[in-house]
């Protein structure tokens, strides 16, 4: 562990409403957030499984539980499925532009649309303009706002942090109108070929929890290594397809993953 990181503080929340898993309780280990954290600092907390929100960077510590399991696919060895293929080529004809943030109108309304419609029931409805802002935000000054336009029609943002070793996945937030285009689906393939073309070995994907249906999605991109017992491992899964018609679930739940 570099000096730097010994230097660092960390702070714990108090428990509270775990929101993945029924009737249990968290409590999230977070960095200070006076602590300025260079790209090199913010990969080495990647590394030992640390992630952003906003201004802050966390990772779960509770205290009965050890379900949340960082993750990352290994971009050199990605092999997309058949049905990851016929997604890519379902969304040959969008637009890919990279901006530098997602405060406007266009971007907010998008993001409004799909929480309303896709995750009412979660910690983030109703939407609000300040907590978008402050949630999707470029905290590290890292920050890559990747839009999807179809034709001049805005219908996915993706939001990802570029580290020293890949590219750690954020939010996506896309039209919920348009289910057999699979938006959530193709920007993580999309983060994958950036972070390929880039040289970078790593995708993180955040937390994958066994057991719950909103992060099984991760499981789909192999090989998939998860960060257990203080080391990276493969997960040995068998990656089978889905239907073309199956709803698509989204790169991050409403929450501080």
């Amino acid at each position: 562990m570099t000096a730097s990181l010994r230097e660092i503080k960390v702070y714990t929340t108090f428990p509270h409403r775990c929101s993945y898993l029924e009737g249990e309780e968290a409590t999230t280990l977070f960095v200070d957030p006076r602590q300025k954290l260079s790209q090199e600092l913010y990969t080495q907390l990647s590394l030992l499984g640390f992630r952003r929100s906003g201004d802050h960077v966390y990772r779960p510590h509770c205290a009965r539980c050890s379900a949340c399991i960082a993750s990352r696919v290994r971009v050199n060895e990605f092999e997309p499925s058949r049905t990851q293929r016929r997604i890519s080529r379902r969304n040959a004809d969008l637009r890919v532009e990279l901006s530098d943030s997602i405060l406007d109108d266009e971007a907010y309304n998008l993001y409004r649309y799909y929480i309303e419609s896709r995750h009412a029931d979660g910690d983030m409805y109703p939407p609000e303009r300040d907590q978008y802002e402050s949630f999707l935000n470029d905290g590290l000054g890292c920050a890559r706002y990747y839009r999807f336009y179809q034709g001049n029609r805005l219908v996915a943002v993706t939001v990802a942090d570029a580290m020293l070793d890949g590219f750690a996945a954020i939010y996506s937030f896309f039209d919920p109108d348009q289910p057999k285009r699979s938006l959530g689906t193709e920007a993580v393939l999309l983060q994958i070929r950036e972070a390929k073309s880039k040289g970078l070995p790593f995708v993180y994907l955040g937390y994958w929890i066994d057991g719950c249906r909103k992060m099984s999605y991760k499981s789909r991109f192999t090989p998939l290594e998860l960060f257990v017992d203080g080391q990276w491992q493969q997960h040995k899964t068998e990656q089978t397809e889905t239907p073309d018609t199956t709803a698509v679930v989204s790169l991050l739940d409403p929450s501080l993953d």
